[in-house]
C-alpha cells in the first residue's frame, strides 16, 4: 500500500485508526486505561479505533520515537486491522513522521494535530475559527518542508538535480512560506484586536461585578453545571471540547447578590501550547476572573492527574500573565481557586469523596445534574464568602461625584440603608474587607467607619 507524501489534511474522520505512545519514565497516564484519553479523542475527532501499540523505552528513538523493530510490528497491526491511520500521543517532528510513514504507509498523526483538528471541528464563531486557523498556521509553518514533501518531484527522477530544477522547487518552498508567514501576521493582526476589545470588556465587567470562572478538564461537566447556576445557554454534551467559546451568564446567589460567571473552554493533558497562545482571548475571563471554580470528575479514575493537569496549566498561564503585567506597570493578582468535585452520584462510594474533601481543604461536592442536591447550596455560600471576605458592617461616606464608587457599592455591597447630603452619600452596608481592599485600589473617594 502506497502512502501519500502530501500532507495538505490531517482529517481523520471515518478513519480506521491505530493508537500509538512509548512510556517514557516521566509519562503521566492511566496505567488501568494507559490509551484511554487518546481513544477519547481519536473517537471526538470521528476516527474508529481498531488497535493499540505501547513501547516502554528509557528515551525515544531519535529517528523514529518508536524503536525500529515496534515500528515494523505497528505495520503489520496495520495491515491485520485494515487501519489507515496511525495516531500517536506524543508530538512528533516532521523527520519522525516522515520515517514512520516510510515504513508504516499510513498517514501518521501526532497528538498535536489531532487536538487541533478537534478545535477545528468543533469551531462555529468566527473568533473561534481565526484561533484555530492561527495554530494550524503555528503548528504548520516550521514543518512546511517536511510536511510538503511534495516538492520533492520538482527534483529529478530518482533524486538525479535537472538542469534548473533546484530552483523552482526551492522558490516554490519560499512562496509557500511567504503565504503562510502573511496570513499569520493578518491573523495575529486581528486576533490581537479581539484580544483588545474583549481585555476591555472583562476589566470594565469585573469593575462592576464579582466575576467568577469555570475551568477544568474537557468533559468535567462544566458547561452542564453552568447551565444549572444561571439561564444556561451554553451548549453540553458528553463529550471532549464541547465548548470553546466563553459564555458569561449572571449568577443570582441569593439575598440580592449576583456575579457574572464564565463557562470556558476545557484543558486537557498535554494541550498544545500554539492552541494556547491563540486561544488567549478566551482566556481572558480565566485570566481576570476574581475567582475560578476548578471543575473536576471525581468519578474519573484519572481524577488526579487531570486535577494536576489543570492547576499546572493555571500555574504557567498566570505566571506568563504576571510578566506581562509586570511589564506594563499594572497591578494584577492571580483568582482565588475553589474545587469543586462534580458527578459524586456516579461514585460507587464516598471513600474516594473523603479522600479530596481532605487533600483539599474547602473543596466542594455537588452533582451537577440535581440542581436540589445540597452541595449547590454549599458553592452558592462559599462564593458569597469568597466575594465578601471578613463581611462586617461598616459605614461608608462617598462623595457623589465619585459616581463609580457609589455604583459599584450599590451593586457588590449588601446596602441597608443610605443618606445623602449636599455632596455626599453615606452608606450603612454590610461588606467585606476584600471588597474594601479592591475599592481604594480603583481609586474610590471614601471615608469609612465600623458600624
Amino acid at each position: 500500500m502506497a502512502v501519500t507524501k502530501e500532507r495538505t489534511s490531517i482529517k481523520v474522520a471515518a478513519e480506521k485508526a491505530v493508537l500509538a505512545a512509548v512510556h517514557l519514565p516521566t509519562s503521566r497516564f492511566d496505567p488501568r486505561d494507559p490509551l484511554g484519553e487518546l481513544a477519547a479523542l481519536a473517537e471526538t475527532a470521528g476516527a474508529e479505533v481498531v488497535g493499540q501499540m505501547i513501547q516502554a523505552r528509557q528515551r525515544p528513538e531519535a529517528g523514529t520515537f518508536m524503536g525500529s523493530g515496534k515500528i515494523e510490528e505497528l505495520r503489520a497491526l496495520c495491515e491485520m486491522t485494515g487501519a489507515t491511520l496511525v495516531i500517536f500521543d506524543h508530538d512528533l517532528s516532521p523527520a519522525q513522521i516522515g520515517n514512520i510513514e516510510e515504513v508504516v504507509e499510513r498517514k501518521i498523526v501526532d497528538r498535536s494535530e489531532l487536538i487541533l483538528d478537534i478545535f477545528a471541528s468543533r469551531a462555529t464563531t468566527h473568533e473561534a475559527k481565526l484561533q484555530v486557523e492561527l495554530a494550524q498556521l503555528e503548528y504548520t509553518y516550521p514543518r512546511l518542508r517536511a510536511m510538503w514533501s511534495h516538492l520533492e518531484r520538482i527534483v529529478g527522477v530518482g533524486g538525479v538535480v535537472g538542469i534548473g530544477a533546484r530552483g523552482p522547487g526551492e522558490q516554490q518552498l519560499e512562496i509557500d512560506r511567504r503565504i503562510v508567514q502573511r496570513k499569520r501576521t493578518a491573523l495575529k493582526r486581528e486576533l490581537e484586536e479581539i484580544q483588545t476589545r474583549k481585555r476591555r470588556l472583562v476589566q470594565k465587567r469585573k469593575v462592576d461585578h464579582f466575576t467568577v470562572g469555570l475551568v477544568g478538564y474537557t468533559n468535567a461537566g462544566k458547561s452542564t453545571l453552568f447551565n444549572a447556576l444561571t439561564a444556561g445557554g451554553a451548549y453540553a454534551d458528553d463529550r471532549l471540547f464541547a465548548t470553546l467559546m466563553t459564555r458569561t451568564r449572571e449568577w443570582n446567589l441569593g439575598g440580592g447578590q449576583m456575579v457574572m460567571l464564565s463557562d470556558t473552554v476545557g484543558f486537557v493533558r498535554d494541550l498544545p501550547h500554539n492552541l494556547v497562545a491563540s486561544f488567549k482571548a478566551t482566556l481572558e475571563e480565566t485570566l481576570h476572573a476574581d475567582l475560578l471554580l476548578i471543575v473536576l470528575d471525581v468519578s474519573d479514575p484519572n481524577a488526579e492527574l487531570q486535577h494536576d493537569t489543570v492547576n499546572e496549566t493555571l500555574d504557567e498561564l498566570f505566571e506568563e500573565q504576571a510578566h506581562i503585567e509586570e511589564a506594563a506597570g499594572s497591578g494584577w493578582e492571580p483568582p482565588q481557586r475553589l474545587l469543586v468535585l462534580n458527578k459524586v452520584d456516579q461514585l460507587r462510594n464516598n471513600a474516594e469523596l473523603i479522600v479530596w474533601e481532605n487533600r483539599v481543604k474547602g473543596a466542594v461536592s455537588l452533582c451537577a445534574t440535581d440542581e436540589r442536591h445540597p452541595g449547590h447550596e454549599r458553592l452558592r455560600e462559599a462564593v458569597r464568602h469568597a466575594m465578601q471576605g471578613g463581611v462586617r458592617e461598616r459605614f461608608v461616606r462617598v462623595p457623589l461625584s465619585d459616581s463609580k464608587t457609589v455604583s459599584t457599592i450599590e451593586n457588590r455591597a449588601e446596602v441597608l440603608d443610605r443618606e445623602y447630603d449636599t455632596d455626599h452619600v453615606r452608606f450603612r452596608v454590610r461588606i467585606g474587607q476584600r471588597q474594601i481592599d479592591e475599592l481604594r485600589s480603583s481609586g474610590a473617594r471614601m471615608t469609612i467607619e465600623d458600624a
